[in-house]
């Protein structure tokens, strides 16, 4: 390893201009130019800017980054024992625990110093809540709550949603997982009524319940009072959405009046609950200043990053309760982590253990069968439901069909269903040649777009225009964002649907890439722009809300936002459409994934079309979201050691 190295490598794009001077930083803190801590300092910095938490550096020993070229040897990585002795010895490197900008733990891993103090917050402040149940739950009362909102049921069909709800009302941290349409928003309304119930009095109960549970109540000592819950999502468009499922679904739920005006009809952006600070990284609400809240719920977890989640953990009071919804099998974070995947420990199968199957069944009546060394199991996996039936995607379903064989990996089963053509609500097209897409999307542009063009009502005009997207995998290249937006923009202006002589036009459609709280907008926020018949028919950005009313905007005093008749995956989560044109690219790139593949295809509620090389599909199904952390070991792999220390009451507090 040589000094010039880092240059050849900035210079062949491998490191950018962030990553050089961060490296320059620390060489002039450490007080020395060493080559190996320099590539280390570059390399984290890069790695952190691509979603990592940290650098494996046994992944790196002896790799070559870059081929030798014009007579130059090729740059190569250390050997890793030289390489940790040179980091080791540098004062600007750390053990766990220092306080030093680089941290290297005993397994190899090189953090940045905030993201090993996010990751050691996060994860130790999950492990005490996995520890400490709540031991003020009335069983009885939970037991008949359980029975009036999921039913009876018969012992040998599982209801997985009635399992969600019994493990969130007895931990202070669960993680509920599904799919779409597995009810996840659905079972966390009636959790939130289980959990109001056990703390309400008495009079406020359903009626023919009050004279058993009213002994259990006096006998147990607890004292009623008015739990403060605090609703979540990682944007405002996923904010909105929950919002609107807590409200539809607690007009459903058997529970009486009183008790349904206390579950909270607001959610926001966790950002807003934490109280953002302009132009900071902190918040206003933090460890020294908590949230007052005694329930979080947030919504759509896998869209949260680390620091993020960490910042909102640490800012709960201890005795607050933690509910995380989110299909860990969706895309991860934009930013570093793959949180919810960390914490659920995708990929890897584990049980529940004994006491807490027996505490199940004691309660619901349902027989959970485990691993024989289930016993051994008292930690986070009691904490973490998935649930497994899905009400939108049935055993007829295309989508349902494809999606699981791409989230199993099984690229030969899914080409093959797509290839097959026998569902409905699904279909393949090879993909045509760049030269060709205007001709090839004319026909499905004109029918999907027109409808809401032309439409009068602006509630119509939502309706209409969230029926169908276009999703890439890419922002630039032929088949990306930008100019799939620019190719709809071509297409409807020959067909005199639209007339982009200016930027801002009638029927625009504009999304929101940034948050500005002055004005409630939020990254994610979808408007369209429409003649304003108040302001003399100006142009004016008409933006729905949760509460059923449209806002509206002067174009100039938007936050950052773009044309959205096409969106990428990612900026698809937390979104629903009923029809999807998922255009993959005509080249294999990194970001290809199966989790990408799998959040496209399940953004349609009736039919997905997908464009696109077998090849390049089968390559990104056969490759998963890799990121380097230590959240997933800090979380799994001391489970044993932690419950052995804890008590056996950590499994069950009932």
């Amino acid at each position: 390893m040589k000094k010039e190295d880092l240059t050849r490598l900035y210079d062949s794009g491998i490191l950018s201009d962030l990553d050089m001077h961060f490296a320059s930083f620390i060489g002039r803190l450490a007080g020395t130019r060493v080559p190996e801590l320099l590539l280390a300092a570059a390399i984290v910095s890069s790695y952190t800017r691509q979603g990592h938490i940290c650098l494996d550096l046994s992944r790196l020993e002896g790799k070559q980054l870059l081929e030798g070229e014009d007579g130059q040897e090729p740059v190569v990585c250390p050997k890793l024992g030289a390489w940790l002795k040179k980091l080791r010895k540098s004062p600007v490197v750390g053990k766990p625990g220092e306080y030093k900008p680089l941290i290297l733990d005993d397994r190899s891993r090189l953090y940045l110093h905030r993201y090993w103090d996010y990751q050691q917050e996060l994860a130790n402040l999950i492990r005490r809540r996995v520890s400490d149940g709540d031991e003020s739950i009335d069983e009885t009362l939970l037991k008949e709550g359980l029975e009036r909102l999921f039913g009876t049921g018969k012992t040998e069909d599982l209801d997985w949603q009635k399992v969600a709800a019994f493990t969130s009302v007895v931990k202070k941290f669960c993680v509920i997982s599904g799919g779409p349409g597995t009810g996840k928003t659905t079972t966390v309304a009636k959790i939130l009524i289980l959990i109001i119930e056990q703390a309400s009095p008495v009079r406020d109960l359903p009626d023919n319940n009050r004279s058993g549970i009213l002994r259990s109540k006096v006998s147990n000592g607890a004292s009623p009072r008015k739990l403060r819950i605090a609703l979540a999502a990682p944007t405002g468009k996923a904010a909105a959405r929950l919002q609107e499922a807590i409200k539809c679904a607690k007009g459903e739920v058997n529970c009486s009046q009183s008790i349904k005006e206390a579950i909270p009809e607001e959610a926001s952006t966790i950002h807003r609950l934490l109280g953002s600070i302009p132009e900071s990284p902190y918040f206003r609400h933090n460890a020294q200043n908590r949230l007052p809240v005694d329930v979080v719920v947030v919504d759509e977890a896998s869209m949260v990053d680390l620091a993020l989640m960490s910042k909102l953990i640490q800012a709960l009071p201890p005795q607050a309760r933690m509910i995380l919804l989110g299909d860990k099998d969706q895309l991860a974070s934009v930013e570093a982590g793959a949180v919810l995947g960390d914490i659920c420990d995708t990929g890897n199968v584990h049980s529940f253990s004994r006491r807490f199957c027996e505490s199940v069944k004691k309660v619901t009546g349902y027989e959970i069968r485990t691993q024989l060394n289930g016993e051994a199991e008292l930690g986070i996996q009691g904490c973490i439901v998935q649930l497994q039936k899905s009400f939108r995607f049935g055993s007829d379903s295309g989508i349902g069909a494809v999606s699981r064989a791409v989230n199993a990996g099984d690229d030969d089963l899914a080409v093959t269903l797509l290839r097959e053509g026998k569902y409905g609500d699904i279909k393949w097209r090879d993909l045509p040649q760049s030269t060709g897409l205007p001709l090839a999307m004319k026909d499905m542009v004109v029918r999907e777009f027109a409808d809401y063009l032309q439409a009068g009502d602006v509630w119509e005009v939502f309706q209409l225009f969230d029926r169908f997207r276009i999703l890439c995998a890419l922002r630039k290249g032929p088949y990306g964002v930008i100019n799939l937006n620019a190719l709809v923009e071509q297409i409807l202006t020959e067909e005199g649907l639209i007339d982009p002589g200016k930027s801002w036009y009638p029927g625009r459609p504009i999304l929101i890439t940034s948050n500005d709280y002055n004005l409630r907008l939020f990254n994610g926020d979808v408007g369209i722009v429409l003649p304003d018949c108040a302001a003399n028919n100006d142009l004016r950005v008409f933006v729905p809300g949760a509460d059923g009313t449209v806002r509206k905007f002067h174009p100039l005093r938007l936050p950052e936002h773009e044309t959205v008749y096409a969106m990428t995956v990612h900026k698809s989560q937390g979104s629903e459409f009923d029809r999807v044109l998922l255009l993959l690219p005509d080249k294999d790139f990194p970001l290809l994934t199966r989790e990408l593949a799998y959040t496209g295809l399940t953004r349609a509620k009736e039919s997905v079309e997908i464009w696109g090389n077998e090849d390049v599909f089968r390559a990104a199904v056969c490759r998963r979201i890799e990121r380097m952390s230590g959240l997933r070991d800090a979380l799994w792999e001391s489970e044993f050691l932690d419950a052995c220390k804890a008590s056996n009451e950590s499994a069950s507090n009932l």
